[in-house]
């Protein structure tokens, strides 16, 4: 089963009862979410590499299917980390003190990188961010810690 620990092959097992069944897979369109669930942060370039589909009910993958491609995907470097995203963030700190615009936030994610749409930023927003202060300003630390421990699931 390829080089995954018996732990992580209980949280993989775990994933696909959520997400799909053990014996009959998950639905390929669900192979981001389901790397996801499992503290990764493929790319969707990555994903669709992987076998991942945009289409519901194209494909299954069955959990000896999956194991490969977790393992993989776990090696990859390409993936951020907290302290990436902060020096990022960092950019847009014009005062130094932790903070940035609402509205810049939201303009990088709608058009930067793997750009989401107006409803993901939304729900993103009311998942992992506090309110904006009377300036538009949001401490974007807290944003990132959040948005890195709690995973955001689009449809």
């Amino acid at each position: 089963m390829a080089d995954v620990p018996k732990r992580e092959v209980e949280n993989v097992e775990f994933v696909f009862e959520v997400m799909g069944s053990p014996n009959e897979g998950i639905d390929a369109v669900d192979l981001g979410d389901a790397l996801r669930a499992l503290n990764l942060n493929p790319t969707l370039a990555l994903i669709e590499k992987m076998g991942g589909t945009k289409k519901r009910n194209e494909k299954k993958i069955k959990l000896d299917e999956f194991l490969p491609i977790y393992s993989q995907v776990k090696k990859e470097k390409e993936q951020g980390c907290y302290e990436d995203f902060i020096e990022c963030l960092k950019l847009y700190d014009k005062e130094e003190n932790g903070q940035m615009l609402l509205a810049e936030l939201q303009h990088a994610l709608l058009s930067l990188g793997e750009c989401l749409d107006d409803e993901q930023v939304e729900n993103l927003f009311a998942d992992c961010m506090d309110p904006e202060d009377d300036e538009g300003m949001i401490p974007y630390s807290q944003f990132i810690q959040r948005l890195m421990s709690d995973p955001v699931v689009f449809d």
